[in-house]
């Protein structure tokens, strides 16, 4: 055990870490970038709420048909060429939502920056997986980590752009060249090659070991491997509507229901952001000591005891404690699903996680709306906990954490915390 741990990565896994690293920051700045000047944008097309609301909508489904896409391809092409394409697509397209001549034009816009999200989410995901197996240690939260960072940094660029009154095109263009431009010309170069699928289950290939290709569609997997992807996504859906309604309500909570002025109100989702942004960084070294599986019980339970103070107390100090627990609670549990769905054998990494991610991206769609629907019946206190629900619903959805023996090789630490309780 203490040599695997002690296992120093080649200069090759290492080179492809910080590309991956990259990746995600790149993600995270591009779309904090964009949410920055949304109020601008809004503006300049003088767009009513709903109409802006319609809008974004067209942001989620380039998401959501991209994702699948993306998880196909990656099976097909290898996740790195995929990578490479849609960061190209991402960051291009940033630019030409601040150009965008009409309100049509602009939705076209938005669909195709969310599909450049969306793909290139899954792709790096599976280029995560990849590299996290020769780490032969948890490393998949800090790459999400970088992600969350990458957001916050990006918003916060935004926020300064706007006050000097930097236009939007210039932001935006500035942005995309000099970040994507770095990323595309040396970031994507040391990106690993996709990995045959292992037939022993050990998670290691040597050169003389007879392997077969990655199965590329759904329904040649073993019924268990699918099961045990749908509880993944379930699981992932369960979360994802949880972050999709802190995005959106926890401001309104905060100042329709607690009474809190604007500046206050706003603080709600910084302190979900960064607790779950320092979560992610702190994610790895508690999966060594807990597993995962224990992990995600405990963020289950934090996050739903942090909501039920906010609800209950309905105070805005508490209630934005409260927020920060959820973020912390939160922070943990997509990054373990990820890493889990890249294990499931005989199938390539790019669609396992494809196809967990799709899942996990209806909850953060589904959420917002149907928490305010529910809240037009029973107010928006009892709406949110839906959350709460959705929480305890994660404690329970745990056990497909669990390490298989035939996984034991591919996360040692992981399978021997689990295999002591």
């Amino acid at each position: 055990m203490s040599e695997l741990l002690q296992r120093t990565p080649s200069p090759t896994v290492a080179a492809a870490r910080r590309a991956v690293s990259w990746l995600f920051l790149l993600n995270g700045v591009l779309f904090g970038t964009w949410v920055s000047r949304i109020p601008m944008v809004q503006e300049r097309h003088d767009l009513t709420h709903g109409s802006l609301g319609v809008a974004l909508l067209g942001m989620a489904l380039g998401a959501l048909v991209a994702m699948p896409l993306s998880g196909w391809a990656s099976a097909r092409l290898g996740s790195r060429r995929v990578a490479a394409f849609w960061t190209v697509v991402y960051a291009a397209v940033l630019p030409c939502l601040a150009i965008a001549p009409g309100v049509l034009w602009l939705k076209l816009g938005l669909f195709l920056f969310g599909a450049g999200h969306g793909g290139l989410d899954v792709a790096m995901n599976g280029q995560a997986v990849l590299v996290e197996r020769r780490y032969h240690r948890p490393i998949m939260s800090t790459f999400h980590a970088l992600f969350s960072a990458g957001g916050l940094a990006g918003a916060t660029l935004g926020a300064g752009m706007a006050w000097l009154a930097v236009p939007v095109e210039t932001h935006f263009l500035a942005v995309a060249a000099l970040l994507g431009g770095t990323v595309v010309l040396i970031a994507l170069r040391p990106l690993l090659p996709d990995d045959p699928v292992d037939s022993s289950g050990t998670g290691e290939i040597s050169s003389n070991e007879e392997v077969l290709p990655a199965k590329s569609g759904l329904a040649s997997i073993p019924a268990a491997d699918m099961r045990r992807l749908i509880a993944l996504g379930l699981l992932a859906f369960c979360i994802m509507m949880g972050e999709g309604a802190m995005a959106d309500w926890s401001g309104l909570f905060l100042k329709q229901v607690t009474g809190a002025g604007d500046g206050l109100a706003s603080a709600g989702y910084a302190a979900f952001s960064l607790a779950m942004m320092l979560g992610r960084f702190t994610g790895d070294s508690l999966t060594v000591r807990l597993g995962s599986e224990r992990l995600v019980r405990g963020s289950g339970i934090l996050a739903a005891g942090g909501l039920l103070l906010a609800l209950i107390t309905a105070h805005p100090y508490a209630s934005v404690l409260g927020f920060a627990a959820v973020g912390a609670g939160f922070a943990t549990v997509i990054p373990q699903v990820f890493s889990a769905a890249g294990r499931v054998k005989e199938m390539s990494p790019g669609l396992a996680l494809a196809t967990v991610t799709t899942l996990g991206y209806g909850g953060f769609l589904l959420g917002p709306p149907v928490i305010g629907f529910v809240a037009e019946g029973i107010g928006l206190r009892g709406a949110l906990g839906l959350v709460v629900l959705t929480s305890v619903c994660a404690v329970a959805l745990a056990a497909v954490l669990r390490t298989r023996r035939s996984e034991e090789m591919t996360h040692p630490v992981q399978a021997s915390q689990q295999l002591s309780v």
